[in-house]
């Protein structure tokens, strides 16, 4: 089974993020995608059940290779960067037909496996649109899936009901981080991880023109501190207090 595993390469959500020239800006503290962690530890355990192949394929600057290491040393056995100054500032889709464009050249994919969002920008609406571009189903939000024979099964939690959805392979499935414990590799993980190849393609390669993003940030500014609360000791008119604040501001 040959299983590509789409992960991205993000700031880390503990660091200070900043905009500029409205794009998010990449390449000071950027580490893999928390959520796309559990999506190759379910790929690599899937492998290591069926004897398959995992390939990390992602879409961003040249150190989006750092991303791809990382899923290399838990387990992954090759991985593609598309690096190409022209897919800057991609939005969903352009992001979705490029992606679609490396999984055709791969070619014989039997399964996607996707994070359920990123957290740069936390649309959740990659792995429907890569689903689309590839024109095949997509079992998104999963809990835990499994494979069987020519057919993916998933189980995921939609408010309080439980719904257990199949397709027929291949397809595109998305894991939430219910999925399972991502593991930590060890020292002689990272050590093989070294020699395990990354392939660098750019547009013209997979044979993409790339247009301007349907989407465009046409202004940005920080977001204002925190300022901190008003604290009332009660002595018998907090109530009246916090009924006049109320209506002071128009909550009411």
């Amino acid at each position: 089974m040959r299983i590509v595993v789409c992960i991205k390469h993000v700031p880390d959500v503990q660091s200070e993020r900043r905009l500029q020239d409205g794009r998010l800006v990449r390449g000071e503290e950027d580490v893999l995608n928390e959520l796309d962690e559990n999506a190759v530890e379910a790929a690599v355990c899937l492998a290591e059940e069926t004897d398959g192949e995992v390939i990390a394929l992602t879409m961003g600057p040249e150190d989006s290779e750092d991303g791809v290491r990382r899923a290399l040393q838990m387990g992954a056995d090759s991985g593609i960067v598309v690096a190409d100054d022209a897919l800057a500032g991609a939005d969903v889709v352009t992001t979705a037909r490029v992606l679609a464009a490396a999984i055709e050249r791969i070619g014989e994919v039997d399964l996607i496996v996707t994070g359920m969002a990123s957290l740069d920008s936390l649309t959740s609406m990659l792995p429907g649109a890569l689903a689309a571009a590839l024109h095949l189903p997509a079992l998104t939000l999963a809990n835990r899936f499994e494979v069987d024979g020519g057919t993916v099964t998933a189980t995921r939690t939609v408010g309080t009901v439980r719904e257990v959805v199949s397709a027929p392979l291949p397809a595109v499935v998305s894991v939430t981080d219910q999925a399972n414990e991502p593991r930590y590799p060890n020292f002689a993980a990272m050590r093989a991880a070294k020699k395990k190849p990354i392939d660098f393609w750019d547009a013209s390669e997979l044979g993409l023109e790339v247009a301007d993003p349907a989407v465009k940030v046409v202004d940005d500014e920080a977001r204002p501190a925190r300022e901190s609360g008003i604290i009332r000791t009660d002595a018998g008119e907090a109530g009246r207090e916090l009924a006049a604040w109320l209506v002071e501001n128009k909550l009411v």
